[in-house]
C-alpha cells in the first residue's frame, strides 16, 4: 500500500528497540549523576533498572555472566588476600632496616 511503512521486525534478542536503548542509557546516565552526587542507594537502584532491562532483552548472555560470577568473586578475594598480606609485610618491615625488608620481600 502506498504511504504505509512496514516496520522492520527482527528476531527477539537480535536488535534492541529504540525505546529500550534510550531507557538503558537514561538509567545509566542517571546512575552516574547520582553516584557523583553521592546518592549511592539511588544510583544502585538506577543501575539495577538498566541492568534488568538489558537482562530481559539478552537473557542468554546474562545467564552466562551469572554462572561465571562465583569464579570472579573467588579471584577477587584471592587478590585482596594477597594485597592484605603484602600490606602486613610492609608494615612489619617498616621498623627494620631497608636491607632486611628487601630480603623479606624477596628482592
Amino acid at each position: 500500500m502506498p504511504g504505509v511503512q512496514s516496520q522492520k521486525t527482527s528476531p527477539p534478542g537480535v536488535e534492541m528497540e529504540g525505546w529500550k536503548k534510550a531507557a538503558v542509557l537514561a538509567s545509566i546516565g542517571a546512575a552516574a549523576i547520582l553516584f557523583m552526587k553521592k546518592r549511592y542507594p539511588a544510583g544502585v537502584l538506577a543501575t539495577g533498572a538498566g541492568l534488568a532491562l538489558l537482562a530481559s532483552e539478552y537473557p542468554e548472555k546474562f545467564e552466562k555472566i551469572r554462572r561465571s560470577l562465583p569464579h570472579y568473586f573467588e579471584r577477587g578475594m584471592q587478590v585482596m588476600e594477597m594485597a592484605g598480606q603484602a600490606g602486613k609485610r610492609i608494615t612489619d618491615a617498616a621498623g627494620r632496616s631497608a636491607v632486611d625488608a628487601w630480603d623479606e620481600i624477596g628482592g
